[in-house]
């Protein structure tokens, strides 16, 4: 069945509905701390006259983010003492990561980066798991919040409050630290973690499809609690806890997407790797071609998140009316050519229109992609293991990139600026050939779940062969229910 495009009017209501804005100011908080332990954190440092090469390795602070799958299933199974009961699972987590972010910048803001990179180093790995930690629970409470339908329009959202929070921790911090100082900046930001926590307080805990207890009758657990039963209680405990908590979810991503599933976790883990691998480069490249920090704040930070929240609405509307299958190539494609934009800036030199131009390739590009990716990952989560298989999901978005990225340094050093940002370009092409595959072959794609009213995430089937389905159109893509 062919996705029917919907119209516009229609579209647009969605944006109206509580759980859709509640994600504006979730995705500010989510937003706020990444770039304060990645590119303005490497602005900092370049500013204080640290070596590129050190300022490239910075870049694996951001691994947390991208090994955030190996605590997901405590944060989603395990209830916090005393305000776990007073807020929920969710709120509860999302509190404690908030603390931690909270907690990290106060420590930066204190901090001289010369002399002090490694103390640096560790209150920024503080923050970056808090961060992840509350990323972890905001996924799970965004799929849990709404139902699929709505799913885009929530993710667009919360890439628009997701782009607001980096203009605060990017040009605001860029403003403020060069009106006052780096400290004061950092410090500012600190403060800012409050929106989050404000949030949390006055927002409803969302409703849970299936407890822990009700997982206990998976048939895996019962096997092994009748092969264990004369083992001690505490052992039978502790190893149905981590069937449940742990195997349950991996396992039932791969029961319900077969052999498909590698190549879904490839496609997951390449999509975004040029435009991930890239952004330990960026500041450091405007600031050798002479741009002073006003400027970068002005054109990077301000205007260019106008246009990823440009692009990240565009990118909601575009999935409501045409279907995700053909906005991830799109997307792909997008996310990789925008890279050239900054290699002929970097043979450009200082020129300002250069810089606005590539700024509004590539964060058009990336809003759009996001929106997008984070629609197609909610749409392959289960959602009796949200946070455990949304953060398996998350983590393998950003490692690739990441570690390749801690290499970004090393690269400009040999290669020059214009080279690399062109090895960053080939890098995502793989990504667009995958996008086209995967799109003829997973019907989730088609939108038949959202008109059905079913999740394709949901314990039911949802993979079945392309060859046993009738033809499809011409394009071989369908629609979906939507789902950073």
């Amino acid at each position: 069945m062919q996705h029917e495009p919907r119209d516009w009017l229609t579209s647009l209501r969605v944006y109206l509905r509580a759980p859709v804005v509640t994600l504006l100011f979730l995705g500010f908080s989510a937003g706020l701390p990444y770039l304060l332990v990645f590119s303005t954190l490497t602005a900092w440092l370049e500013d204080s006259g640290v070596e590129v090469a050190a300022i490239g390795f910075f870049s694996w602070v951001g691994l947390l983010y991208s090994i955030k799958l190996f605590w997901a299933p405590i944060v989603d199974r395990v209830r916090l003492p005393l305000i776990g009961r007073w807020l929920g699972q969710r709120r509860s987590w999302m509190l404690l990561g908030q603390c931690l972010i909270g907690g990290g910048l106060l420590g930066l803001s204190g901090l001289d980066p010369v002399g002090h990179l490694p103390l640096v180093a560790a209150f920024a790995l503080v923050t970056a798991f808090g961060a992840a930690t509350q990323d972890i629970v905001i996924d799970a409470y965004r799929i849990e919040s709404g139902e699929a339908a709505i799913q885009a329009a929530m993710a667009s959202t919360y890439i628009i409050g997701y782009r607001i929070g980096i203009v605060m921790a990017g040009a605001g911090a860029l403003y403020i630290a060069d009106a006052a100082s780096w400290a004061v900046a950092y410090l500012s930001m600190a403060a800012l973690v409050a929106v989050g926590m404000i949030t949390v307080l006055v927002r409803p805990e969302p409703p849970r499809p299936q407890s822990l207890s009700v997982v206990l009758f998976h048939p895996r657990v019962k096997r092994f609690l009748h092969q264990r039963r004369q083992r001690p209680g505490w052992q039978r405990q502790a190893g149905v806890w981590l069937i449940a908590a742990v195997v349950c979810p991996i396992s039932d991503f791969f029961q319900r997407y077969g052999r498909l599933a590698l190549w879904l976790l490839l496609f997951i883990g390449i999509y975004r790797i040029s435009d991930i691998s890239m952004a330990a480069m960026a500041n450091p490249l405007y600031l050798s071609l002479g741009f002073t920090k006003s400027d970068i704040a002005s054109v990077t930070k301000v205007f260019g998140v106008l246009m990823t929240i440009g692009g990240g609405i565009l990118g909601g509307l575009l999935v409501v009316r045409y279907g995700l299958g053909r906005m991830l190539i799109v997307g792909a494609l997008a996310v990789a050519l925008t890279n050239l934009l900054f290699a002929l800036l970097a043979t450009g030199g200082n020129s300002l229109p250069l810089l606005v131009v590539a700024i509004t390739g590539d964060n058009l590009a990336n809003g759009l992609a996001s929106t997008v990716f984070i629609a197609f990952l909610s749409s392959l989560t289960s959602r009796t293991y949200t946070a455990t298989q949304y953060a398996l999901f998350s983590s393998l978005m950003t490692l690739p990139g990441k570690f390749i990225g801690g290499f970004s340094g090393l690269v400009v050093a040999d290669l020059g600026y214009a080279s690399f940002f062109g090895i960053v370009c080939l890098l995502g092409l793989p990504a667009v050939a995958l996008a086209w595959w995967l799109s003829r072959r997973l019907p989730t794609l088609d939108g038949e779940e959202i008109e059905n009213g079913r999740t394709a995430g949901d314990p039911a089937p949802a993979f079945q062969e392309r060859e046993a389905r009738p033809p499809m159109g011409t394009d071989g893509r369908q629609g979906e229910q939507p789902g950073r």
